[in-house]
């Protein structure tokens, strides 16, 4: 069954010689002694800084240009396709930058699946996560620093239950729109086609991005789109009031919990880990 597996997987490209790359360990104190590790975490804080500042820029900008006792326009500004695409469109290029360098996460969705696919240590996993969170914090200090009136009067960019809409519709909003981009990252970066396809690497920036343009699209009237707790969490921390805060544990438990059934869909069903894992159980001799 197991050859069976690996003879379907190889496909056209059975001729190259390929394995999956070992799994990350489950704590490498040794990353902690590397500067790459550092320079890692600095591309990570900055990368999400910037991120925040720029996409809830956008957001203030068109909630102001849309304010009509602001003699604004009801249909000024870049409307909410233009809000998609400054998030979709600087996770682009934020990850084009500083994939050779952190791996482009920006998201502590997106590093906790990487993480429960073995594919970054838990120190490094946390040390992101916490490098994110701070890149978000600041950055979205930096607009209310900028633009104090117009950032309390619009909201800060932060994210919240829309009204009419339930709790499990927000949450579920978050867990599909989270799975959606956490598997677009896996497939983009999988190592299988990278060894068969040598511009899977350069292109993969694009489908994230996409994935990213798309969530938004279909999420913002119903949440604001989180699926990424940092830049939730960025916002709510500046903000600092009730209605983001009541509603922000949907901004953290439907990201991880999209992140994990991708991982796990990515990992165990497209990637037949599961497959494999069995029939090498069954053609161990000794169990």
């Amino acid at each position: 069954m197991a050859k069976d597996v690996e003879v379907a997987e190889r496909g056209s490209f059975s001729g190259k010689d390929y394995q999956d790359p070992p799994p990350a360990p489950l704590i490498d104190a040794e990353e902690l002694t590397k500067w790459s590790f550092y320079r890692a975490l600095i591309a990570e804080f900055i990368a999400t800084l910037l991120f925040l500042y720029i996409t809830v820029l956008t957001v203030i900008g068109y909630n102001h240009q849309t304010d009509l006792k602001e003699n604004g326009e009801i249909c000024g500004g870049v409307g909410i396709l233009g809000i998609a695409w400054a998030f979709g469109g600087m996770i682009f290029i934020l990850v084009y930058c500083t994939a050779g360098i952190s791996g482009g996460h920006i998201n502590p969705a997106v590093t906790f699946g990487l993480f429960l696919a073995r594919k970054v240590s838990l120190i490094r996993a946390i040390m992101y996560m916490v490098a994110q969170c701070l890149g978000a914090i600041c950055g979205v200090g930096l607009v209310k620093a900028f633009q104090k009136s117009y950032f309390n009067k619009y909201g800060g960019g932060a994210n919240s239950l829309a009204a009419g809409y339930s709790t499990g519709t927000g949450l579920g909003a978050e867990i599909i729109g989270t799975f959606v981009l956490v598997y677009t990252v896996f497939s983009a970066t999988d190592p299988k086609r990278n060894a068969r396809d040598s511009h899977v690497p350069v292109l993969a920036p694009l489908p994230i991005g996409f994935a990213v343009f798309m969530v938004h699209l279909a999420t913002i009237p119903v949440t604001g789109t989180g699926i990424n707790p940092a830049r939730s969490l960025g916002a709510a921390v500046i903000y600092n009031q009730d209605k983001p805060w009541d509603d922000h544990w949907i901004f953290w438990v439907g990201p991880f919990i999209g992140a994990a059934i991708a991982a796990f869909y990515h990992q165990f069903i497209l990637r037949a880990g599961a497959a494999k894992a069995l029939g090498s159980f069954r053609s161990n001799p000794h169990n």
